[in-house]
């Protein structure tokens, strides 16, 4: 099969032909007739596959009769990333380049004021993420009535990112006489549950199992200790063909600490993740592709928006947290019928993880033994020596008994030249009887101050007043 026997327009197939591209994937061969027929849509297909083409080009034919109007937008596709519309614009640009189609990118960390000024025009092709489209919708500065087809791309991720609400709120703003096509690598129960609440009688296209990852890509689990991963991941990318790779990192501290690391390592790496504003990714995604640099160490903020020819290797420097995650990353590498390569770095605590991924794409992932060990054997301590309070002897480091310890010598009171006898008994008797004598020894002066024992339990150790003792008689 040929894109001509689809239906698309001569002018759409010199565009397609100009791309390099002669025959269809499975989910633009079964798509494009059903959209083009102007059905609704559920289209289930793993990633790399070729979806957005599967929707761009019946697109481009169905828009070309009919003119736009100011602020209100004639189609309008949702992506949960900023990478992903400016994608999906790139491939309007280039399929569209013998229409005369008017697009708009609607997206968070750049200049307002160019998108108004490209809405008061008017456009065919409206590319938004749900904030910045509910921002401007607020503000009154956009109408959806006249949106006769809506795209919801990457339906899963837009779940996971929690933007249902958003796109709900959206499609009640949207004529009810509508095309809408609905495309995901997974249909979880929420997914299923739109599709049921805004799509009507919509034609159903699998072309892979729900969840399944690309047979094109070679998968490998790496046990590995958590402080060994660099240096295991440096073997991997010194000893494989790597011509480019994507490094997957779950924490953006995780993705600069990596670059640093593989640069000192003098390899040409870049990084690319949430807290760095949308020109400075664009920069270091350039950079990737022009092969200025060969690994853009990336976190899952990339997950879903690139799309690079010729990524030959995916590595998971962290197992990802989510299983859908594990599939749209390693989904970077293999686009376009090509082979590709993916490796996970396993510690042992990533073991529920890697069970979860297993679990939904439903295969068993090879183990590639490097010779690491998992996981550090563990060392016996050796008994630490309590450090000496104060005034203590240490404790002996021998097993045997412990010696008494002696008590601190006390200061000697100052004493009077002449102790009575009477005086000197008194001295040597308890304390308690001496307290209950000592109306009898109130006129006897033997000190200034008598010396009491030592304390153990940190009050006073001085000298201690005399007539203390002393007890008025009742």
């Amino acid at each position: 099969m040929t894109f001509a026997d689809l239906g698309l327009s001569d002018e759409l197939l010199r565009s397609v032909n100009d791309s390099g591209y002669t025959e269809p994937t499975p989910i633009q061969a079964a798509a494009i007739p059903s959209v083009l027929m102007m059905r609704d849509l559920v289209a289930i297909a793993q990633t790399g596959t070729g979806k957005t083409a599967s929707f761009v080009l019946p697109m481009i034919d169905i828009l070309a009769q009919g003119r736009s109007r100011a602020r209100m937008p004639r189609s309008l596709i949702l992506e949960p990333t900023r990478e992903l519309a400016a994608q999906v614009a790139e491939n309007f640009e280039k399929y569209g380049a013998n229409h005369k189609l008017s697009m708009a990118l609607l997206i968070g960390g750049v200049s307002m004021g160019d998108q108004l000024a490209a809405l008061e025009k008017g456009v065919d092709v409206l590319i938004a993420t749900p904030g910045r489209l509910m921002d401007l919708f607020t503000r009154g500065k956009i109408l959806l009535t006249g949106c006769s087809m809506l795209v919801i791309d990457e339906a899963d991720r837009m779940l996971d990112m929690g933007f249902i609400p958003d796109i709900e709120e959206i499609c009640t703003k949207l004529p009810k006489q509508r095309q809408t096509l609905l495309f995901s690598a997974t249909m979880p129960p929420p997914i299923k549950k739109l599709a049921d609440k805004f799509l009507d009688n919509p034609k159903t296209i699998e072309v892979s199992r729900p969840a399944s990852t690309n047979l094109n890509i070679a998968q490998h689990v790496v046990p590995v200790s958590a402080a060994k991963k660099r240096e295991v991941l440096r073997t991997l990318l010194a000893t494989e063909e790597v011509r480019n790779a994507i490094i997957f990192c779950n924490r953006k501290t995780t993705v600069r600490e990596l670059n640093k690391s593989l640069q000192r390592a003098r390899f040409r790496s870049a990084e690319i993740h949430g807290d760095m504003d949308q020109s400075a990714r664009i920069a270091e995604l350039e950079r990737f592709k022009s092969g200025d640099v060969s690994i853009l160490v990336a976190s899952d903020v990339a997950a879903r928006g690139l799309d690079v020819k010729g990524v030959s290797h995916v590595f998971n420097y962290d197992a990802p947290w989510h299983p859908d995650d594990y599939v749209h990353r390693i989904g970077r590498t293999g686009r376009g019928g090509a082979t590709g390569i993916a490796y996970t770095l396993v510690t042992p605590d990533d073991a529920e993880n890697i069970a979860n991924i297993e679990k939904l794409t439903g295969q068993k992932i090879p183990v590639l033994d490097l010779g690491h060990e998992p996981a550090e054997a563990p060392v016996e301590a050796e008994p630490v020596e309590e450090a000496p309070r104060r005034g203590r002897r240490p404790r002996p480091a021998a097993a045997e008994p412990e010696a008494p310890r002696a008590r601190p010598a006390a200061p000697e009171p100052e004493a009077p030249r002449e102790r009575a006898p009477r005086a000197e008994r008194e001295e040597r008797r308890p304390r308690r009887e001496r307290e209950e004598r000592a109306p009898e020894l109130r006129d006897e002066r033997p000190a200034r101050y008598v010396q009491q024992d030592a304390v153990e339990d940190g009050g006073w150790n001085g000298p201690f007043p005399a007539f203390l003792n002393v007890r008025i008689p009742l």
